[in-house]
């Protein structure tokens, strides 16, 4: 057991200004310190890279899309494990101790689960955090985001093909060979001004890879990891819904356009294929 591992943090950036500042405070402010910043951004047109080089000078450019940031930045990097958080997360002070703690005290787990909740502006960002509430200590929904180095590669890192689900396709193959772990501490995710325009191009935008997510990893077109409203966090969770009647009608209402967008998505990217 190593009792102090290098930890290397893969920060993929891209016009982060917003956020990358409180991003990097929380790295910075862990109380476990071993810990390397790689910054990997995507050709920034703001304040991304001057804001970066105040705590790191690992920061390189690569693309085009963050899976291929990740696998560059993991190349780059020196540690033992990576964590590979998105820069509008602010991770919990505890967060990399407790991953360290976990892998180095149970040999068979190789990757581990950070909770995830959110917050933002405005009506929809309530009903995204509400959401997230309803899948936390859900294993197919969330995904890991902290690896061991070894295993990271041997699976060949993240799907450079996949933009969106590769968050679920590296865990999967992992899972297949190795256990994953899940710590208390959480991750926070700064959604922002959350509109439903926002939300829908954003699944669109995804949805055009879930094709290659589906050639891998076969699931049912009508299961509840592909519709959301059959997830099953959601029945769990009925009592948490049931006193928040506004906002759960308000997320069954963007999930339903969320899903849509992501139909047309789909459709989309399979007649271009053709």
């Amino acid at each position: 057991m190593n009792k102090n591992p290098l930890v290397s943090v893969l920060v993929h950036t891209k016009n982060s200004s917003r956020t990358i500042l409180e991003h990097l405070e929380s790295i910075k402010n862990q109380s476990y310190k071993n810990v390397e910043i790689i910054v990997v951004d995507n050709n920034s047109q703001d304040q991304t890279l001057k804001i970066a080089k105040q705590f790191t000078d690992n920061i390189f450019n690569a693309g085009p899309e963050r899976s291929a940031q990740r696998n560059f930045g993991a190349k780059k990097a020196k540690g033992d494990y990576y964590l590979v958080p998105d820069s509008d997360m602010i991770l919990d002070k505890n967060v990399i101790r407790e991953c360290v703690l976990k892998v180095e005290e149970d040999p068979e787990v190789k990757a581990v689960i950070i909770c995830e909740k959110s917050f933002g502006k405005g009506f929809w960002a309530k009903c995204k955090t509400l959401e997230r509430e309803c899948y936390v200590g859900d294993n197919a929904i969330e995904a890991a985001r902290f690896f061991d180095k070894n295993v990271f590669w041997e699976m060949g890192g993240y799907d450079e093909n996949m933009t969106g689900p590769e968050d679920w396709d590296l865990p999967q193959r992992i899972k297949k060979k190795y256990q994953i772990g899940r710590i208390k501490s959480q991750i926070i995710h700064d959604e922002g001004k959350v509109t439903l325009a926002g939300l829908m191009k954003k699944k669109y935008y995804y949805a055009k890879k879930v094709s290659v997510y589906l050639r891998k990893h076969p699931l049912s077109t009508t299961g509840s990891q592909i519709i959301y409203l059959l997830r099953p966090a959601f029945y769990r969770n009925w009592k948490k819904l049931a006193k928040n009647p506004l906002i759960t009608c308000g997320m069954i209402i963007m999930l339903a356009f969320e899903q849509t967008a992501g139909f047309f998505g789909f459709i989309s990217a399979t007649f271009n294929s053709k």
